[in-house]
This record gives structure tokens, sequence and C-alpha cells, in this order.
């Protein structure tokens, strides 16, 4: 690996720099519960620093032109696929997803800087008819300011590219906090940022006290944005503590989403679907299928091809060969996910495939539960775990009812062959994306994003950029 990509020190304003006292937050691989580095703990203080070096780095930044950003994050995913193995290696290590799995999140993260590399040029504004012969209204787009950022730890790269690259690509300076649990993969990206010629004090990274961290950015009357992927708990927090600023918000929260399968579904592309949308990063992702609803028609059917699939699924450490499962982030999360297994059983589902979960480890084998019901736990809260619960319907309309019976609105999937219940689906589900026989749905090229209180703003596609840049009204009179 690159050593000079594995950082254990914050990045303010061009410099690498430690906690005035030394402190310092282990992280650990939750494979094998060893801590593999020690980060700083870093405050208030460190991000308000954070903050002025952003600030007078945007404002050089925003005199440039497009077409000199777009170069420069050309060069910063040139050099993201260079390093992919070494990325990936810090993710693996740091996150525990198998090493496949994690150069796929580089390249997709990489994704995100080539689209918005593309899309700084093409902030359009426009010519408004005049409502006077004398006068001339012009809207411009310009950039939002200093942006706050803080990521999540199940995508430690791809959700600090999706903010990081159209905010760069706006004209706007960021100051970054990643999940104390994957700091890694945020500093390596720093690294290389500096490297392509990402100006110093333009990106940020600090961690450390999540609290004191935050409290500064949403305090911060200079910080005029926050973009945050995360639970909704805290996007909730973050929302509240940005009133008294008026700041704009990007938040991309939790979801409950439901996977919903016809009885004129190709079954066995819609177990394609699941595997990717249940067990991707060890079911971790805010899109994964948590409610998977099978015509009584096809349930037995579908049940043993999904038990079939899921039997053959190897767990363990992230750079074992063949591994497609790792281990969950932490004991809280192997806690979460084991309690809903128990709510289910306790009321009545049937474990139609599962291990029991190895004392002392992170690791949690696939589980398919069957025979679940609306009451349980599962069905009204996030699992974030490798859980598949399979629910009984019989009805479209009944259907879409359960399946937005929840105050989550992010990701939805449905199979079926008839483009009438295609249409139906698309258009009843309420959620901000909808899958209809696609288990994947996640791109650089489209508005990935949530409605209820799964959040607000859309990250990714040209909308993407908008969420960066405000509008500006220029009346010319006396022409």
């Amino acid at each position: 690996m690159h050593s000079a990509l594995l950082k254990q020190a914050c990045y303010v304003a061009g410099q690498w720099v430690t906690a005035h006292d030394g402190a310092t937050d282990p992280v650990i691989n939750p494979s094998t519960g060893q801590i593999i580095a020690q980060v700083p703990r870093m405050g208030r203080e460190m991000t308000l620093a954070a903050i002025d070096a952003a600030q007078q780095a945007q404002q050089q930044w925003k005199q440039t032109t497009a077409k000199a950003r777009s170069v420069i994050l050309r060069r910063w995913y040139a050099l993201m696929m260079e390093h992919i193995d070494d990325l990936a290696t810090i993710m693996t290590t740091e996150q525990g997803k198998p090493f496949v799995e994690a150069k796929g999140e580089i390249t997709y993260a990489a994704s995100f800087v080539e689209w918005f590399a593309e899309e700084a040029k093409r902030a359009y504004g426009e010519v408004i008819p005049s409502h006077k012969t004398d006068a001339r209204i012009l809207a411009s787009r310009e950039p939002m300011g200093v942006v706050g950022a803080i990521t999540p730890w199940n995508f430690p790269a791809a959700m600090i590219t999706r903010k990081c690259a159209p905010a760069f690509a706006a004209g706007c300076g960021v100051v970054l906090k990643p999940a104390p649990d994957t700091p890694l993969c945020a500093l390596a990206l720093a690294v290389l940022a500096e490297e392509a010629g990402i100006p110093a004090g333009l990106f940020n990274v600090v961690t450390g006290d999540a609290q004191a961290i935050g409290g500064a950015l949403t305090d911060s009357k200079t910080v005029k944005k926050i973009s945050f992927t995360g639970s909704t708990a805290v996007g909730k927090l973050l929302m509240a503590q940005s009133a008294a600023t008026v700041k704009k918000l990007s938040l991309e929260l939790g979801g409950n989403a439901p996977f919903i399968v016809c009885d004129d579904a190709d079954l066995d592309a819609a177990i394609e679907g699941i595997m990717i949308a249940k067990f991707r990063n060890a079911g971790q992702t805010c899109v994964c299928a948590n409610r998977i609803y099978v015509h009584d028609a096809v349930y037995d059917a579908f049940t043993e091809k999904l038990v079939a699939r899921v039997q053959a699924l190897k767990v363990g450490d992230g750079f074992a060969p063949e591994v497609q499962i790792g281990p969950l982030i932490n004991a809280a999360a192997v806690a979460k996910v084991q309690s809903h297994i128990d709510d289910a059983l306790a009321k009545g589902a049937r474990l139609a495939y599962g291990e029991p979960q190895p004392a002392g480890s992170f690791l949690f084998p696939p589980q398919v539960l069957v025979e679940m019901t609306d009451t349980m736990r599962i069905a009204n809260e996030e699992t974030f775990g490798p859980v598949a619960a399979l629910f009984r319907f019989n009805d479209d309309a009944d259907v879409i009812a359960r399946a937005n019976a929840t105050d989550s609105g992010l990701a939805a999937y449905a199979y079926t062959r008839s483009l009438q219940r295609a249409f139906r689906f698309s258009e009843g589900l309420e959620y901000g994306m909808v899958g209809i026989n696609e288990g994947l749905i996640s791109t650089e090229v489209a508005p990935f994003g949530g409605i209820k209180e799964s959040g607000l703003g859309r990250e990714g596609g040209r909308q993407g950029l908008d969420d960066y840049l405000e509008t500006k009204y220029t009346l010319l009179g006396g022409l």
C-alpha cells in the first residue's frame, strides 16, 4: 500500500496537524478487533480554524473559471483510480467490507468526481424576458459558500465525494467531519486532493469530538450549508441546530425500503436483485431492502430460491478469498440486528435459514426470516444487517399501502413483468427513488435522495450541483 495515503493527522488549511494536547481516538478493524491507527481528537477550536481556512480559500476558488476547477477535479478522479487498490485496502481494513466490494466503492466514489468535473461547466444562468423595454433580467448561479459535510461509516469514500465534488465544482470550500469509525479513507482522499491541486484550505478534514465539531459547524455564520448522511435522529438535531443561522441543508437520512415481488415477477431476477439490495455491505446500506413483500402465489418458491443463494454466501474477513459478507461495524450494530431477529421470532416469525452469531465477533451470518408481520420491529425500524425478512401479500393496493406506512421515504423496489404494475408501483410508492426490476439503483448520473423523514435535497445527477449554488436575480435598468 502507498504509505503516504495512510495519515493519522487532520488536514486543515493545507497542513497536517495533530491535537494540541495529543489526544487521539483509535480506529479499529472490525474483522479482527485490533487497533490499526490513532487519529486526532479535535474539537471546536480546530473546527473554527478549518472554517476560517475554507472561507479564505473559497474567496479565491470561486473566482477561478469552471474549466480550471474541472481540470483539477479530473486530476483528483485520475489519482483515485490510480490508487484504487491502496484506497480499497484502507477501506476494508477500517470498515470491513470485502476487498472486491471496496474496490467497487472507490470506483463509485471516483465517478462523482468525474461527473461533477463536467457539471462544473454547466452551472447555467438565464436571461428572462423583461417586463420593461429599457431593462434586462438576469438570473445567475453563484457558489453557496463554505459547506460543512458530515459523512457516515458505511460508504466512507463515496459519501465524501458525493458531497465534496459538487461543492468544489460549484466554487465552495468544505470542512469535512468523517465518521469516527472510518476516518482513514477521508484522510487518504485529502492526500490525493492536495496532489491533484485542490488549493490549501479549500478542503479540510477534522476528526474527533462529534458534538463539538458538529456544534461548531452549525453555529458558524460562515458555514452556509450542512450536508449530512446518517441517521434520522442526528439529521433532525442538525436541522434544529442550523435553524438559528438559516442554513441550507442536504440530509440523506435513514430508510426502511420495501422490496415487492409480484406473482408475475421473474423470480430469478428478483433473487439477483435482493442479493444486491439486501446483502451488499452486509446489509449496512441506507437503501437496503428491509421489508421483502412476496406475493402469496410465489412465496414458497421465492423462499426456497433465496435460501439456496443465502446458504452459499461466504462470511469472513474482507481480505479472505471469495468472502462476500464482512463484519458489522461494531458491537452496537451486532446487538441491534440480533434484537430485531429475537423480536421477530418471539412474535411468530420462523427462521428459514441462519446460523448463530459467533460470540465476541462482529461477523454476522446472513439470515432469512419468514412469516413476518407488520407488528414486528423489522417492519418499523431499519435493521442495517444481513437479515432478509419475508412478508406475504395478495393485493397490489394493499402492499403499496403497507409499504408506505412508514415515516421513511428513501428507496423502494418492485419486481413485475407487467408494464401497468410497473407504473402503478413507481407512482404509488412514496419514496424518493424506486427501482423497478433493479436491485442496484445508485449511480452518479441520477439524483439520489429521499422524501418524508428520509431527508432533503438530492445528491448526484445534474441536481446534485444545484444544492451548492444560489440563484441571484439582477435587474439591469436604464438601457
